[in-house]
């Protein structure tokens, strides 16, 4: 990634070639202070596909509110990742790592594998395959060692598989 701060479809493009070939590489040069125009436009383009994509492989009676909803999962799930990362990371070294720099992490590995999770068969290997990104992201973007990397991401797993356990039990049960 250069030192441009400016989403365009041409760094789009460059990022999804760069990051599917050498992701340790686009990870390493993440700039120490990147803007939010990137990772998030990365992100919203990534979602938009994504949304796209599952309402046209599993047409429904709505598909407006049903694109809405993708993507809404998309770019919801990705910054409560990012929380959940950069909670964890502020709590092991302290508040040295700004969320910014957390979240293009979590950006970059969730819009790549956002356009492959749309298949059927291919959730649970794309959500491997994140998570592999970001704990890459993390020892790469961020300095952090594999083992705290491992941690940040296992921890992260749990907690989100936590936060939605506890939301299930609070809503009512359907017949």
């Amino acid at each position: 990634m250069n030192a441009g701060t400016a989403f365009s479809l041409r760094f789009y493009l460059t990022t999804l070639t760069r990051l599917s070939v050498n992701p340790r590489a686009v990870f390493a040069e993440l700039p120490p202070e990147a803007g939010w125009s990137r990772p998030l436009g990365m992100l919203v383009v990534s979602s938009l596909l994504f949304a796209g994509a599952c309402v046209i492989a599993q047409p429904g009676p709505q598909p407006v509110y049903l694109g809405l909803i993708y993507f809404a999962n998309a770019v919801g799930m990705t910054l409560i990742a990012a929380g959940a990362g950069w909670l964890i990371i502020s709590l092991m070294r302290g508040r040295e790592i700004a969320f910014r720099r957390v979240f293009t992490i979590y950006s970059l590995a969730a819009g790549i594998t956002l356009l492959a999770s749309w298949v059927p068969g291919l959730v649970l290997l794309t959500e491997a395959w994140k998570w592999w990104l970001i704990g890459t992201g993390m020892t790469r973007g961020l300095g952090l060692p594999r083992r705290q990397a491992l941690t940040v991401v296992a921890i992260s797993i749990a907690l989100i598989i936590l936060l939605f356990w506890s939301l299930q039990t609070l809503l009512p049960a359907t017949s």
